[in-house]
């Protein structure tokens, strides 16, 4: 898939088949989350992948465990202390991830952790490393046909704000 179409058509799901993800599909995903650039070349993050007993687990420290027992994969993202990009490195590890299984007719959605603490102990996440996000990966329940439009017809139609609501120029330093 194109990136821009990747970029532009990709949302967040929710609703899965209910199927597993193929393991070489699993394997690629958490392969483009590896491969990101983090500050310093740090790779201050690691990725569990909650199966069989642990998932219920899991789902239970989620706002909503629905996504997460839904899920034909769930991938934790988990940050080790050090420098100030360290969440933002996982940031770009989680988006990476998203991109590649919807690139792969898998679809995704990131989830808030509610109890950290609870995830934690059921992950065997211990401090200074920390949980950020859950991110729940599953074929999509309804068929998905992102080149039904171009990128731009994706873009236009996106319920985001404009781009000139978001980004300003600036030429000269203030002060």
């Amino acid at each position: 898939m194109d990136v821009r179409l990747a970029v532009t058509s990709k949302r967040d799901s929710r609703a899965y088949s209910g199927a597993d993800v193929p393991d070489e599909v699993a394997r690629r995903i958490l392969d483009a989350g590896r491969l990101v650039g983090s500050a310093r070349n740090r790779q201050p993050f690691r990725f569990i992948v909650a199966e069989g007993e642990a998932v219920p687990s899991v789902a239970d420290a989620v706002y909503v465990a629905g996504n997460v027992l839904d899920a034909g994969l769930v991938v934790v993202v988990v940050v080790s202390p050090g420098g100030n990009l360290v969440d933002f490195d996982a940031g770009r590890a989680a988006q990476s991830m998203m991109l590649a299984g919807w690139a792969e007719g898998i679809t995704s959605c990131p989830n808030g952790i509610s109890d950290p603490d609870a995830l934690a102990r059921a992950l065997g996440i211990e401090p200074p490393e920390r949980a950020v996000v859950v991110i729940s990966f599953g074929p999509p329940r309804r068929a998905r046909d992102p080149e039904r439009r171009s990128p731009e017809e994706w873009s236009a139609r996106a319920k985001r704000q404009s781009l000139d609501a978001i980004v300003s120029h600036v030429a000269t330093a203030a002060g």
